[in-house]
């Protein structure tokens, strides 16, 4: 079977963990050269002849764009962007500090444009450019304390709609992904610090009509698709992958 990223060069941010480390994996899986862009070095494992790291403090925008320039002369060009990296923290709009919003923006929404914008002339260069997103279904709605993440991830995917409208006719598609819960290190952390971790464990498998958690390469087995020339008609839209939980309406608990 063909590696359906053959000779495609990719940058994805915060690719050296959970989500990112998932969509990195599966892009190397399929041929792709991939460049992971963070602040913090990758885990040694996670490099090899196809997978590089070039160091970005994303809230920089002179390291983004000297970062995707030295992707580009290393490894001759850019294909695919994937905006993958991102923060979050639980404060309602009376906890927060004007600081607080303006990181989450910052790194959330404002990197991503910033990424874009430094790969656009790179992306014009090569047939089936694709601009991958990474949005969240708490773009679509909100979980209790999350008006900073919610406000970011809802601006990703009305940019992404942006960008396809304007540079469609450029060949440069872009298209976002809203994930649900997906299992990483830090949910782990997460769910094992509750009083109950088994209930909340049960609860949230009920949660979900699939009948489990997702997994970094579900969420990577979906970005590959929307690299790939497979979705060449496909642009401006927003996929959730969340198991059906947002299609689930919640019933009292006995």
């Amino acid at each position: 079977m063909a590696h359906r990223l053959a000779g495609k060069v990719a940058i994805i941010t915060g690719g050296g963990r959970g989500i990112g480390a998932g969509i990195t994996q599966r892009f190397a899986e399929e041929g792709a050269k991939v460049a992971i862009v963070q602040r913090s070095p990758p885990p040694n494992t996670m490099l090899n002849e196809h997978i590089i790291y070039v160091k970005a403090d994303l809230s920089s925008s002179q390291e983004i764009a000297s970062a995707v320039q030295m992707v580009a002369e290393r490894l001759s060009g850019l294909d695919i962007l994937v905006n993958n990296a991102g923060i979050m923290f639980e404060k309602t709009v009376d906890e927060m500090t004007e600081a607080d919003w303006d990181q989450m923006m910052d790194i959330n929404l404002k990197a991503p444009f910033l990424l874009t914008k430094a790969a656009m002339p790179h992306l014009r260069n090569r047939p089936g450019a694709s601009i991958v997103n990474i949005g969240s279904i708490e773009g679509l709605a909100s979980n209790p304390g999350h008006p900073a993440y919610s406000a970011s991830k809802a601006g990703i995917h009305g940019f992404t709609a942006a960008v396809a409208v304007d540079h469609g006719h450029e060949g440069i598609r872009c298209n976002a992904i809203a994930p649900g819960w997906i299992n990483s290190d830090l949910s782990e952390v997460y769910i094992d610090s509750m009083p109950d971790s088994a209930r909340v464990r049960r609860e949230l498998m009920a949660m979900h009509p699939v009948g489990r958690l997702g997994e970094p390469r579900d969420v990577g087995n979906l970005a590959v698709w929307l690299a790939s020339e497979e979705s060449a008609f496909v642009t401006g839209h927003v996929y959730v992958i969340d198991g059906g939980r947002t299609k689930k309406l919640p019933l009292p608990v006995a």
